[in-house]
């Protein structure tokens, strides 16, 4: 069975046919990566400019003198290092309690099949109906006066670590991928001696890498560019993530350094991606087959 293409072999096996698809592939491939890189380009630029570059018109595409006091400005007037370490911290914690019990939970719907679990994974999901800002208030005032024993989490990253364990759609990814192991797997495990822990450690998880690095980079991600949730919890200035610490500190900074705390800010998460790109798109496309 043959593949219908936009160019027909025929096509491809001249030389003129050739030489206009690779143009035309060229162009394209060309223009997607300026319009992805110029942003990022822009912001790093920026950074190197004097403040009255920065705000002249038209702008300048290259500055005209180079400085990089930007970034030493931001990283010593801001206090990024205390920031950024705060929004690991966070972030980590976050991205732990997120991977223990949405797996156990995932796994525990998928696997081991507990009465009324299709009502409790259908009230998971009804969840992701309810806007996000619909639940800021129930959950402030539950971290501010925890149930039974009535402790205050605020300025505390215990704040940030238990709402984000109730992530439905990170749950559901999960169970959909233990859904597609094979059950004589499991069966073949329990043959051999291994109890319902012992499967999920030494034979699920191995072979859940993929999806596993998928919710991972959502669940950092969450963390770290959320504001919204951690200038709610942290009133403390010197518990705050760099996104809320961004906002705070830039009343009397400088365009420039502005810009310069955020490349600074965005470089983790970037070099994130950059690292793990393969287990992602691993991971996405695992989710889209059957085992």
């Amino acid at each position: 069975m043959s593949t219908r293409t936009l160019v027909s072999p025929a096509a491809l096996a001249r030389p003129r046919g050739r030489a206009v698809y690779w143009t035309v592939f060229t162009a394209v491939v060309v223009l997607f990566a300026i319009a992805f890189l110029f942003p990022v380009y822009w912001m790093v630029t920026g950074a190197m400019k004097s403040p009255d570059e920065v705000a002249q018109t038209p702008p300048s595409l290259v500055p005209k003198q180079w400085h990089s006091t930007g970034y030493t400005d931001a990283w010593d007037l801001m206090q990024l290092p205390q920031h950024l370490w705060n929004t690991v911290v966070q972030a980590t914690g976050a991205w732990l309690f997120q991977l223990v019990f949405c797996t156990a939970a995932a796994y525990a719907l998928s696997k081991l099949k507990p009465a009324f679990g299709k009502v409790i994974l259908g009230g998971i999901l009804a969840t992701l109906m309810v806007p996000a800002q619909a639940l800021v208030v129930p959950k402030y005032l539950t971290v501010a006066d925890l149930p039974l024993i009535h402790t205050s989490l605020l300025n505390d990253p215990l704040a940030i670590w238990l709402p984000a364990v109730a992530n439905a759609f990170n749950l559901y990814l999960l169970k959909r991928f233990f859904d597609q192991i094979p059950r004589d797997v499991l069966e073949a495990a329990e043959i051999d001696g291994a109890g319902k822990l012992r499967t999920l450690w030494s034979l699920v998880l191995p072979m859940s890498r993929p999806v596993l690095g998928v919710v991972s980079i959502f669940a950092l991600v969450a963390v770290w560019q959320d504001f919204l949730w951690p200038l709610m919890v942290f009133s403390d200035t010197g518990k705050q993530p760099i996104s809320v610490a961004l906002v705070q500190l830039s009343q009397n900074i400088q365009l420039t350094v502005l810009i310069a705390a955020m490349v600074i800010a965005s470089i983790p998460m970037v070099a994130l991606f950059l690292v793990f790109q393969r287990h992602i798109i691993a991971g996405i496309s695992a989710g889209s087959t059957k085992g």
